[in-house]
């Protein structure tokens, strides 16, 4: 997994080219993850995507194997864009599709607004636009002080995935990944999402977006989401259904497989014969 120094500290990301020699130019769709977990929660989408795309993930600064920072760390959506833009660079990539899940997705709205020339398209799962509309999110703080990150992860959990909806090795693996996550981390982008209000700005957003969302996400309600659409010139909207929060990864094939219709639909990839 290759490895950029920032004055910032590391940030690891992987590419993935699985795309056939005849492509001369394949386009690349950069992911970003959200809070409490790092790029392993992407992998169910490259089989729905590799024949036509390079695929480009990082760990997002505070998870993984990326910088960790401490508690005083100064956390803000431009220094998270700063990371994204510069694993773009590294990768070799000017312009590229983009998905995030969750802050993430968020972070594909504000490179919208704050950076439209990388952007090919932009694809938020699960997304807020205004942190003070995220349920539970003011919570965090109190509850990972009583019953530290074990407890929230147990808790936050119920809130991804309905019971039984992930194979018992993909549950252990998203469980200890999100309970090992550093609380700073954790909190720090929370409270930083809490301070996001994006909603001015989003009708003047001109990069093709389409909308991933769950039925039934507990911090996201999908009016959440259809406000979002409706705010953003041309924005188009999936939900998948029986899904929680976690819908990138409990329903990866059908989350993928929606990216791809949107982008050959709208002739923003290459189709392939």
């Amino acid at each position: 997994m290759p490895q950029i120094n920032t004055d910032k500290g590391a940030l690891h990301f992987e590419v993935l080219d699985a795309t056939p020699p005849w492509l001369d130019t394949p386009e690349t769709i950069l992911f970003h993850h959200g809070v409490a977990i790092d790029s392993g929660i992407w992998a169910g989408w490259p089989p729905a995507l590799s024949d036509r795309y390079r695929i480009l993930t990082f760990d997002v600064r505070g998870y993984g194997r990326s910088n960790i920072p401490d508690e005083s760390f100064d956390w803000s959506f431009e220094l998270l864009a700063e990371d994204v833009l510069a694993v773009a660079d590294a990768a070799g990539v000017n312009k590229f599709h983009f998905v995030g899940e969750s802050m993430g997705g968020a972070m594909g709205l504000y490179l919208s607004i704050h950076h439209p020339g990388r952007l090919l398209s932009v694809t938020p799962c699960t997304s807020p636009h205004n942190g003070g509309a995220v349920q539970w999110l003011v919570e965090w703080r109190d509850y990972i002080a009583e019953h530290g990150m074990d407890g929230w992860s147990e808790r936050m959990m119920g809130r991804r995935f309905y019971p039984g909806g992930l194979t018992q090795a993909a549950e252990s693996w998203f469980a200890n990944t999100q309970a090992s996550s550093a609380p700073q981390s954790v909190l720090g982008h929370g409270e930083m999402l809490l301070e996001i209000n994006l909603s001015p700005q989003l009708s003047s957003i001109t990069t093709p977006v389409h909308l991933i969302a769950a039925d039934n996400s507990p911090f996201l309600p999908l009016a959440i989401t259809l406000e979002i659409r409706d705010a953003i010139p041309g924005a188009e909207m999936d939900v998948i259904p029986n899904a929680r929060h976690g819908v990138v990864f409990s329903h990866a094939e059908q989350c993928a497989q929606s990216l791809r219709g949107f982008l050959d639909r709208t002739g923003l990839g290459l189709k392939i014969a």
